[in-house]
């Protein structure tokens, strides 16, 4: 049985912090503490999520989990600020409900903030992962000390999170910020329900599409790249292989590359020109092939965006690196 809050208001403190990290992989349960402008991770549990596939059950597991690492810390739940939840959408986070995210099957509108209020007495929010990681990075990594920043995903799929005048924009269903449904051509990599948009060409799976494209051409052409000789080998393509292919030079797996960067230039100049943002930071793919997209998003950037507001926006890779998730979850606590 989960311990309850019942020790009143006057013994929490503004530091401690909980995060329940959701995805359709693994869960996390997550303590930290709040300090100096920073996140400092205390205890972290994880599970797999298929462990528990009804989700009262996975939401009573967090729980339990989070007893046990509040009593190994030394603390009580009356110490704690309360419990942010980080989960990949659709959700409604004004309601605290997951309404059936694609990665994680049977979780269809689950009132994810009254369970888990109801299991631990703490004050509970609720926010999709893309304005999680807005959150963390905009406090504690690359977007701190801005007003105006968006921060976008750029992994499985892209999704944005908006800072916009010092606080965080949801909009009047909690779904601002799904700039990955943005129709950047008529056709192109399928994303987000649609062929040619954001998300198909500025994703790991987008990426991997643009690199099937490219090598069925060669293949047809009798001139098949390295990194995918014949049509066997296309199922089996990703952006790390594409990637780890053009960071040792191949040219048809940077061409790739190159157009993924000119239409992340393309997205981000509608971003700059809508909210004007002083900084665009960019996570996961952008970390890591940062090189390998950043001459033609630059150039596609010049020629699309408001010169004005261009010039005041600077684009950057997330600083949290491997935290980031962790730091996500707790990051929404602190904002209760």
């Amino acid at each position: 049985m989960v311990q309850k809050n019942t020790e009143g208001s006057k013994r929490m403190t503004k530091n401690i912090l909980a995060g329940f990290d959701i995805g359709g992989t693994k869960c996390a349960v997550l303590l930290g503490e709040a300090a100096h402008g920073e996140i400092h991770i205390l205890a972290k549990q994880k599970f797999p999520t298929a462990d528990f596939p009804a989700p009262e059950n996975c939401l009573h597991e967090m729980c339990r989990i989070l007893a046990e690492l509040i009593q190994k810390e030394n603390l009580t739940f009356g110490q704690l600020r309360g419990i942010g939840i980080s989960c990949g959408g659709p959700l409604d986070s004004h309601a605290g409900v997951i309404q059936s995210p694609p990665n994680l099957p049977g979780w269809i509108d689950v009132p994810a903030v009254r369970l888990v209020n109801r299991l631990t007495g703490l004050p509970v929010k609720l926010q999709n992962d893309a304005n999680a990681c807005a959150l963390a990075e905009w406090r504690y990594g690359a977007g701190r000390g801005t007003s105006d920043m968006i921060f976008l995903t750029f992994g499985t799929g892209l999704g944005a999170g908006i800072i916009a005048g010092g606080r965080l924009l949801e909009g009047c269903s909690g779904m601002a910020g799904e700039c990955g449904h943005i129709r950047l051509a008529e056709s192109g990599p399928y994303g987000y329900g649609k062929k040619g948009s954001f998300e198909g060409f500025c994703s790991g799976g987008g990426i991997a599409r643009l690199g099937r494209f490219h090598a069925e051409r060669l293949i047809r052409e009798e001139h098949p790249p390295r990194w995918c000789p014949d049509t066997s080998a296309l199922s089996g393509l990703t952006a790390k292989i594409i990637g780890d292919a053009a960071e040792n030079g191949d040219s048809e797996a940077r061409a790739v590359y190159e157009e993924s960067g000119r239409r992340l230039g393309q997205g981000l100049a509608i971003l700059i020109d809508i909210l004007n943002p002083e900084r665009i930071v960019i996570g996961s793919i952008f970390v890591r092939s940062e090189s390998l997209l950043r001459p033609a998003m630059e150039r596609s950037m010049e020629a699309e965006a408001l010169p004005q507001s261009a010039r005041c926006c600077r684009v950057v890779p997330a600083l949290l690196g491997e935290h980031l998730g962790d730091i996500a979850s707790l990051a929404i606590a602190a904002e209760l």
